[in-house]
């Protein structure tokens, strides 16, 4: 398992928001290079950012904050307004090793399968569910698609790894939504990355025997309710 503390992204600051909710934000740093480095020394290798100015406006906001983060020595997944192929190829110039297309799966289907056959493994998806529906543009709008059935299709379609947000659980520290992972672990062959709520290094045990494929940190390890160091002696 492959352990990804978070680093989500506001005006070039390091901030969490509660269930997606961007008036329910809590500034932590405004470094997050600092923050990044901190991972880097409790022994983390992968890092995971998400430009929530993009995900909200549609389009990268915080790049020279990302390109900065990718100067550390650390496996970098980035996502938040990447919808095109040209935001993909500036990602992948400065060395981002993997990038996460959201919005854009649900609203252009065709557009995950060309970036895929482009980029192969470079693409993930960010699949945000609220009540096993996905959720787009920020977690600010709810379609009519289930979620499972989505990972499946994106599986079907070449798409190795998918990145699976409970909304629900996000940023409320009380644990995620172990019985949707075990759901998606049934898919054989997808890299699935567990993200919301995961708050306790035992969690993290049980994701990784369901066969889990990488866990994201965020709130728990901001509001020391988890330790990094621990967490990562975890990984495989």
């Amino acid at each position: 398992m492959k352990i990804f503390p978070a680093i989500d992204l506001i005006d070039k600051k390091v901030v969490r928001l509660s269930q997606g909710d961007y008036s329910k934000k809590t500034l932590y740093s405004d470094d997050p290079l600092s923050v990044a480095r901190s991972f880097i020394a409790d022994g983390a290798t992968h890092l995971h950012v998400v430009d929530l100015d993009g995900a909200k406006a549609g389009s990268p906001v915080n790049f020279e904050v990302i390109k900065n983060l990718k100067s550390l020595d650390m496996f970098v997944e980035v996502g938040g307004g990447i919808r095109d192929m040209q935001k993909i190829e500036a990602y992948q110039k400065i060395g981002v090793d993997r990038v996460i297309l959201g919005t854009v799966a649900i609203k252009n289907f065709d557009f995950v399968v060309e970036a895929v056959k482009e980029f192969k493994d470079m693409i993930a998806v960010g699949v945000d569910a609220k009540n096993e529906r996905v959720a787009t543009h920020g977690w600010q709008e709810v379609s009519d698609t289930d979620s499972f059935e989505f990972c499946k299709k994106l599986y079907d379609a070449g798409v190795t790894s998918v990145i699976y947000t409970d909304i629900a659980t996000d940023g409320m520290l009380k644990g995620t939504n172990l019985s949707a992972f075990k759901r998606l672990s049934e898919i054989k062959g997808l890299k699935v990355t567990a993200s919301g709520g995961i708050s306790s290094v035992d969690e993290i045990r049980q994701l990784k025997q369901m066969g889990i494929w990488g866990a994201i940190l965020g709130k728990a390890l901001y509001e020391k309710k988890l330790c990094l160091a621990e967490a990562v002696k975890e990984e495989e």
